[in-house]
Order: structure tokens, then sequence, then C-alpha cells
């Protein structure tokens, strides 16, 4: 979708950049996502109110963008409450757990190609490694432990089941979408995030045919796993069972009063949310690329355009994820459990055979395509959807009969009941009582014996 190629940076473009430099992005970074939650909290509010037709947040400040620092001051100044069985230490320990990491892992995200800063060639991304995808998986794994560390240090059994739940649920989703990343890797052939987003610069071409340069078409599936398992990474709505309030109260969150430490914990899922969108742009979006037909000018992708290429691509994410919050209701523990381990994973392990093979073949003699490697792309292609869809059929054939052995059991229960009431343990009250057949019952004063 890209044809014009821009300054793009290169892992050896990073670690040269003098201190101050350094620590400019790293304040630019900190002002970006502090600002991004103070607009996305009264974005939220906002488009979902439309979305209901009400109004929203309208009487602090014009338009009530004044809204969410009204809210941030309240937060700061009132009472921190301490419940008395709790282990301070964690206590205090968990919301700052569960912030750092998520600002940590955004620092890989790339904003746009190398511009001047102050006289200094640098790029618009305040770090990258030859693993910076792996990272931001790994920040996103820490930030768990403060979820957990907050159910546990609670001591109270709603916040206890809380964590469990947000242990249970991240690592099932963060395997599944470690999963949905490795077709990005073989495409690309890196986990750099910035040498991802330089390889959906142009599609290529696979037998005389153009192929589309971002992942998020060439790589449909993969992108599709991303985005349900961006929800459940980040406890959103539909998956955002470790709060479940109808059954949880509050899940591990419940003994944190409305104080700092919970406007760090609500601080810290929007980072998580701000983190899954920025990573989607980057990975299966083009990045900081402009889409087509913006392409087309020659200057689409230099100098700072860029900036605003990502961020409309940054705030459409962000408001797809808002807009399936305000649409869908949240799942069942089991059912989301389900959805991680029984269709995910499965579906991803066959997609990567897939990926893989045709990515093997695509270049067999010295990055050259070959006629003759065709027939074994084929071949694999048709091994993959025959064998996925064997593994379909076999579980579908089981889940079946587990629907018809249970519907045979709730019959034969009910018609069971129906014969005799009492036989499920209930107390119903016997259907011949005296007064059933007109026999009036005496009533006795009190007091009397």
């Amino acid at each position: 979708m890209t044809h014009v190629l821009a300054a793009d940076p290169t892992l050896a473009d990073f670690g040269k950049d003098p201190l101050w430099i350094t620590i400019i992005k790293a304040v630019m970074l900190f002002a970006f996502l502090m600002l991004g939650i103070l607009f996305g909290v009264w974005y939220e509010r906002k488009l979902i109110s439309r979305m209901q037709n009400r109004f929203g947040p309208n009487r602090a400040g014009k338009f009530g963008l004044l809204q969410s620092v009204a809210d941030g001051i309240k937060m700061g100044l009132k009472e921190d409450i301490f419940p008395r069985t709790v282990d301070k230490v964690l206590y205090l320990l968990a919301p700052v757990i569960m912030v750092i990491p998520a600002f940590l892992a955004f620092s890989i995200v790339p904003f746009g190609p190398m511009v001047n800063l102050f006289g200094v060639q640098t790029p618009l991304q305040l770090v990258d490694l030859p693993v910076a995808v792996l990272f931001m998986l790994a920040m996103g794994a820490i930030s768990v432990y403060g979820v957990v560390l907050a159910g546990w240090s609670s001591r109270s059994p709603y916040a206890l089941l809380g964590g469990l739940r947000s242990a249970a649920q991240v690592v099932s989703y963060e395997i599944a979408m470690g999963l949905s990343f490795v077709g990005v890797f073989l495409f690309a052939g890196t986990l750099s995030t910035s040498e991802i987003v330089k390889a959906q610069a142009g599609g290529g071409e696979f037998l005389g045919v153009s192929m589309p340069s971002w992942f998020a078409i060439l790589l449909l599936p993969s992108f599709l796993i991303y985005v349900v398992c961006m929800f459940g990474e980040a406890a959103r709505i539909p998956f955002d069972l470790p709060e479940g309030e109808g059954e949880l109260v509050g899940g591990f969150q419940t003994e944190y009063s409305s104080s700092l430490k919970f406007a760090l914990i609500m601080m810290g899922e929007y980072l998580h949310t701000f983190t899954a969108s920025g990573i989607a742009v980057t990975l299966f979006l083009g990045g900081w690329r402009a889409p087509w037909p913006i392409s087309l000018w020659d200057g689409a992708n230099q100098g700072w355009w860029p900036v605003l290429w990502f961020f409309i691509k940054f705030a459409l994410t962000f408001s797809f994820i808002i807009w399936v919050r305000a649409s869908l209701p949240r799942v069942r523990y089991d059912q989301l459990m389900s959805l991680g381990w029984k269709v995910l994973i499965p579906l991803n392990l066959a997609w990567i055979m897939l990926v893989a093979s045709v990515r093997a073949v695509m270049y067999v003699r010295d990055g050259t395509f070959t006629d003759a490697s065709l027939v074994p792309v084929l071949v694999l292609a048709a091994i993959v959807v025959i064998g996925a869809l064997a593994i379909w059929a076999r579980f579908d054939t089981v889940n079946q009969r587990r629907k018809e052995a249970r519907k045979a059991e709730v019959e034969a229960e009910f018609e069971e009941l129906s014969n005799e009431p009492a036989a499920g343990g209930f107390p119903v009250p016997p259907l011949d009582l005296p007064h059933y057949h007109g026999v009036q019952h005496k009533e006795i004063p009190s007091g009397t014996n």
C-alpha cells in the first residue's frame, strides 16, 4: 500500500543519541501517554454516550474536556484508606507494578522515520531491540503480577478470585497472542518493530501477483486472532473477567478506594489498551506509513507527517475497542477459557504451519521462487487444511454428542420431577394438604395452650 520509501531507521540507528535527546524523547512519550489517558477517558465516555443516545460529560469545561482532569484531581486528593487486614507493602506495590511495565511496553512503538530533533538526526522511537516484540510481551506478563498481588494482598475472597482469574486469563491469551505474531516474524524476518514497519513498505510479488503490504491483509487470520487476544490481554469488555462486578463486586480492585492507588490501576488499564492499539498499528497496519492513496504523495512518509498517519490509525483502533465495549456483553469465564485454549491456539498452530510452509518454499534458491516449488506448497497447504478440518470435525462430533447427552439428561430429570416433585431435593410442599380438599384450618389464638 506504500510506494515511497522513507528514511527508515534500522537497529544500527539506535543507541547513538545524546543523553539529552533520549531524555527529551522519553518526556515526549510520557506526555503523550498521560495526555492520551486524560483524553481517552473523556473520548470513551463521550463516544459510548453518543452510541447510547446520551450526551456524556458536558459540564466541566468546553464539551466536558476537563471532566477527566477533575476526576484525576479528585482521586489524588481523596483520603487513602487501608483495610486493616491487608499486606501494606504489597497492597501499595501492586498498582505501581501495573503501571510501570505498561509505560515501558510502549517504548518500542515507532512513531515515525528518522527526523531532525533539535539539530540531531534521530528515529521517532524511544528504543528498539532485536527482540522488541518479545520485550512487549514480557512487560505485559510482568504487569499481571500487579493484578495478582493486588488480589492476594487485599485479603478478600472477591479480590483473590479476580487476581486468579487474571493470571489464568493472561497466560491463556498471551500464548495465543504470541502465536499470532509468528506469521509476522516469518514474513518480516525480524522481531524489531522498526524493521517490521519497514517490511510493510512494499508487498512484493508472488507468482506474478502483487501482494498487499499491510500484514493485516496479507496475514488476515493472524490479525483477526490478535484482535481477539487484544481484548483478553488488556482485560477489556467482553473479556474483563478479572473485574467482573456482577459476581466479584469489583474483582482484584475491590479493596482499593477511589484514591490515588485506584487511579494508578485505571491508568495501567488504559496504558495496556494503548499498547495493544499501538502494537496492532505497528505489526499489522503499516505502522507510521501513510495508507493508500496518501502514499502516492512523495512526501507522505517523510519528516513529521508519519506521526499524523500513526495517530489516525491509533485513534481508529482505540475507537474500535470502545465500540466493542459499548456493543458486546461480558462472556462467561468458561467461554473465555474455551475460546483461548480450544479455538485460538489450535487455529494459530494450523495457520503457522501453512505460513511457514509457504514462506519456506517462496525462496528456495538464492531468494528466487520457482514454479516447481509450487507443488509442495499446495500439497502442504492441502495437508494443513484437511488436518484442521479433521480436528474440527472430531471435536464438533464430540460436542454434539455431549449436547445430545445433556439434553436427554435434562428431559429425564424433568420427567422425574413431574412424577415426584420432591425427588430433586427441593422443599416442595405436599400437594395433598387438608385445605386443598376444602378442610378449614382451625386458628389457635396465640398465648393459649
